[in-house]
């Protein structure tokens, strides 16, 4: 009887490390998905400016083609 109630506990405790690694995979999981989401935002915005930024300087380069 002592085998198999020390292989049930050893598997419940094997369970336990488990569900602990993956709730601790999760949470970084999330967090690193945050900063992504942030950094996409940051890039976008950085996208916009060099579209606004290169508008009249497009318009300076044509406006030399035509003349």
């Amino acid at each position: 009887m002592f085998w198999p109630m020390c292989a049930l506990a050893l598997a419940f405790s094997g369970l336990v490390v488990l569900a602990f690694a993956a709730a601790r995979v999760y949470v970084e999981v999330r967090r690193l998905a945050r900063q992504v989401g942030e950094s996409s935002e940051r890039i976008t915005r950085a996208a916009q400016d060099l579209e606004r930024a290169t508008g009249p300087l497009a318009a300076q380069v044509d406006g030399w083609r035509r003349s």
